[in-house]
């Protein structure tokens, strides 16, 4: 198969490309990552010794593509299907790389810090970090409100990369810092992406893998069974 995905189904970031490859349907090998074995490792260092996931090799074209936004850029490009991810008009274009890129640093960034803060030695926790990530988290939801007052999705009618973007960094923030009840355009987007097949689709692929998720108390209850 000439595309091939390094992941891991527990990691949100892979989420995000994985929706946009079920999007379209996009044939391709999932190779899950796993970095404590010595193989796996050294599968995914080979061609990227960053060893950041998520990871695509063209085997066709002998191109390896890196970073998110990127990786979706490029099958649009080479492989595009019948769901148009990045539009071809270039002000719509760049409203959809303006928020995927808001979900990936005032979502993901945040919500990340606030897990690894969790995952360190006790006593040892960045107090002031975690008051600056949890902040930044309702800076955003804030934003993401308002941004919906008139919309579906995030950019308007049409499900973009930028949505790919939101529901995996949604989905993990919202058990760091709840959605509130006097935000419902927030939280009926996140009811949308939740209900979106290629997101429900990576969310079942994630279920065995949820037991590692340092807050997997705080999934949506639908999950708990598999968390705990």
């Amino acid at each position: 198969m000439s595309l091939v995905f390094y992941g891991h189904p527990l990691a949100s970031f892979c989420h995000k490309v994985l929706i946009a490859l079920y999007e379209n349907g996009t044939p391709f090998d999932n190779r899950i990552v796993d970095l404590s074995d010595e193989n796996s490792r050294a599968d995914l260092f080979r061609f990227w010794p960053i060893g950041k996931m998520p990871l695509l090799r063209d085997e066709a074209r002998d191109s390896t593509i890196p970073e998110t936004s990127i990786i979706i850029e490029y099958l649009e490009h080479y492989y595009p299907g019948p769901v148009r991810l990045l539009p071809l008009e270039l002000d719509r274009a760049l409203q959809v790389r303006l928020w995927d890129r808001f979900f990936d640093h005032y979502v993901q960034t945040p919500m990340q810090a606030l897990v690894s803060n969790r995952r360190r030695p006790e006593g040892t926790a960045d107090e002031i970090e975690i008051g600056a990530a949890r902040a930044m988290l309702a800076t955003a939801y804030a934003m993401i409100e308002k941004q919906l007052a008139d919309k579906p999705w995030i950019t308007g009618d049409d499900f973009t990369m930028a949505d790919c973007a939101a529901a995996p960094a949604l989905f993990y923030a919202e058990t760091l810092v709840p959605l509130s009840r006097d935000q419902p355009n927030l939280r009926g987007y996140y009811d949308r992406l939740l209900a979106r097949p290629s997101f429900a689709r990576a969310l079942e692929e994630a279920r065995p893998y949820f037991k590692f998720y340092p807050y997997h108390d705080r999934l949506p209850a639908r999950f708990q069974d598999a968390a705990g």
